[in-house]
C-alpha cells in the first residue's frame, strides 16, 4: 500500500541524505494503516520532487517519551545531538491530548529514492 505524508524541509533533507531513517508520527487512525513493506511518498513545500521510501519496520509506543527512551535517536534525526534530544520537541507538531489518545510511532525507512512530482 502507498501512503502520502508531508514533511518540513529539515527532516525531508535528512531522509533524503540517509541521515534520518526513522520518521516519528502520531499513531492515529491514518498511521495505523501503515505496515511493514508499504511505500511512503514524502512531499515538502517548495521542493519539486518527492521522496519514496519502503517501510522497513514499525515501532509503536504509548507516547513520545517512551519512544525516545527506546529508539536510537541518531536514526530519528538527532545524529550528533542525541544529548539534546527531548520528546517534548514533538509538542510542536502534536497536541499532548492527541499523543495521550493515540500514542506514538516510529517508521523505519529503507530504499529511499526520489522522483519528479509531476510524473506521479
Amino acid at each position: 500500500m502507498k501512503h502520502c505524508m508531508k514533511l518540513n524541509i529539515s527532516p525531508f533533507r535528512m531522509i533524503e541524505s540517509g541521515e534520518k531513517t526513522i520518521e516519528l508520527r502520531l499513531y492515529d487512525e491514518k498511521r495505523k494503516k501503515v505496515k511493514k513493506g508499504d511505500i511512503i511518498e514524502f512531499s515538502c513545500a517548495g521542493v519539486d520532487y518527492t521522496l519514496i521510501a519502503k517501510v522497513k519496520e514499525i515501532y509503536i509506543y504509548k507516547d513520545f517519551k517512551e519512544l525516545y527512551e527506546n529508539l536510537p535517536l541518531e536514526k530519528c534525526g538527532y545524529k550528533g545531538r542525541e544529548k539534546d534530544a527531548d520528546y517534548s520537541d514533538m509538542y510542536l507538531y502534536y497536541p499532548q491530548e492527541k499523543i495521550q489518545r493515540y500514542g506514538a510511532m516510529g517508521i523505519e525507512l529503507e530504499e529511499v529514492w526520489y522522483t519528479a512530482s509531476d510524473k506521479l
